[in-house]
């Protein structure tokens, strides 16, 4: 059972229509990660476009299900692909994630990430702690690592969503995922998956998918982030090394039925 704000068959019913209507779902995303979103996106059932240029990425938001932008390898170029995903997004409206890479730890990535969501309401913010806490006007953490907890981020998590109308997605041991007004925690997931590029920017990607089928964004994000860290677990079962680990997450994840998914899921 669950005490959260989110029940369980509501995950799986976002997972099934994910798995049915196999949304597009546009990645601005990191040179590092671009491989493996696509991949863990093509296991949901999702279909990923890596469409980030400038002449391109509006017309394809318009277009698109939902959208990921990430801000792990930007240039100059994939930040205008950005702005002009995210404005026509807005007319559109289409969903966005924002998952800010290393914001605070960077000036000029924590400029941009402030000033995409001042130009258009995300559905998602989903960073690790001390990214969410730069957003909110912190120090960010070092580089891409976390400095601060989840826990003693939660409240600056819930005042940001109230702020942006939007979801906070806080990744760690326990995530901590809120509107501003609801708070699921979920506590699933493996040490391994932070031994492999990429996993984080892989669950924007799925979030992204989750909200173009969901217009409960929580239940979209926490739909993504249960799916993500129960095939982590289960991939952990069967792989020794983070090499192996990544190839059975990918297997995992697309094997994951939505009647897996509620019977094994546990929030609060």
């Amino acid at each position: 059972m669950t005490s959260a704000p989110v029940l369980p068959d509501q995950l799986a019913s976002c997972w099934a229509l994910l798995r049915r209507d196999s949304p597009l779902t546009q990645c601005i995303t990191n040179i590092v990660a671009a491989p493996l979103s696509a991949n863990l996106l093509l296991a949901a059932g999702a279909a990923p476009a890596m469409v980030d240029n400038l002449h391109e990425a509006g017309e394809f938001a318009a277009a698109a299900g939902g959208l990921l932008v990430n801000l792990g390898t930007p240039s100059d170029g994939t930040a205008e692909g950005m702005r002009v995903a995210v404005a026509s997004a807005a007319s559109a409206n289409t969903p966005w994630v924002l998952d800010p890479v290393a914001a605070g730890a960077l000036g000029w990535r924590t400029a941009l990430a402030h000033e995409l969501v001042e130009r258009s309401r995300p559905a998602v913010v989903r960073g690790n702690a001390s990214e969410v806490s730069a957003l909110a006007g912190g120090a960010g953490g070092r580089g891409v690592d976390a400095t601060d907890t989840v826990e003693t981020t939660a409240p600056v998590a819930e005042e940001l969503a109230r702020h942006h109308r939007c979801v906070v997605a806080v990744s760690g041991p326990v995530d901590h995922l809120t509107d501003g007004r609801r708070v699921v925690r979920v506590p699933h997931g493996h040490p391994l998956m932070t031994r492999v590029t990429g996993v984080g920017c892989g669950l924007g990607a799925l979030m992204a998918a989750c909200c173009a089928v969901s217009t409960d964004r929580l239940v979209a994000a926490v739909t993504a982030t249960v799916a993500l860290t129960l095939a982590a677990e289960s991939a952990a079962d069967r792989a020794a090394a983070p090499g192996s680990f990544a190839v059975v997450l990918v297997d995992e994840l697309s094997t994951l039925t939505p009647e897996a998914l509620e019977d094994r899921v546990q929030l609060s």
